[in-house]
């Protein structure tokens, strides 16, 4: 979730990216669906209210767009041919997107989640879909945070309470 370039650039130091990979390359070798999520706005960014103190400072700027390179998956987690890339609109997965119609559609009822960030689009996704019902797994190695702290205290804390956390070797010894 959210790979993309505009924010992968600021996580490039921690090897993210290259954990994302390898757990796309397992899933796909297991032929586990893999589902891509970014976020993007309209033109404008009509969807953010000055309000909201994550996404206010992109839509008074126009910063973040559905035309502009930021919103590109990273080249190294890149979707292949029929793999489905939902844009949302809020920080968590489900939230101003279509996810939750193409998770039922699929009949899918078990989660994997990784991506930047665990205290951001991790940690949203995380909390909406245990309320859904989902079981969820978090790879806690694919995931990357600004604050090393937070990403501790989620991973080791707050996440074993809705979900199994494991690294993505020991996810994909599993598959």
């Amino acid at each position: 979730m959210d790979v993309q370039n505009g924010i992968v650039e600021n996580y490039e130091q921690t090897g993210v990216v290259e954990r994302i990979a390898q757990a796309v390359a397992a899933a796909r070798g297991a032929g586990v669906p893999v589902i891509f999520v970014r976020v993007a706005f309209r033109p404008g960014a009509p969807e953010v209210s000055p309000r909201n103190r994550i996404f206010g400072l992109a839509g008074a700027t126009g910063v973040v767009s559905v035309d502009e390179a930021t919103i590109v998956i990273d080249p190294r987690v890149a979707p292949q041919p029929g793999e489905v890339v939902v844009t949302k609109r809020r920080v968590s997965a489900f939230t101003g997107s279509d996810l939750e119609v193409i998770l039922r559609a699929g009949a899918v009822e078990e989660l994997v989640l990784c991506g930047i960030s665990t205290s951001g689009v991790v940690l949203s996704t995380l909390r909406q879909a245990a309320d859904q019902d989902y079981g969820l797994t978090v790879l806690r190695d694919a995931c990357a945070d600004g604050d090393d702290e937070v990403h501790r205290v989620l991973t080791e804390k707050v996440f074993p309470r809705q979900a199994e956390v494991l690294d993505v070797a020991g996810w994909a010894a599993t598959l």
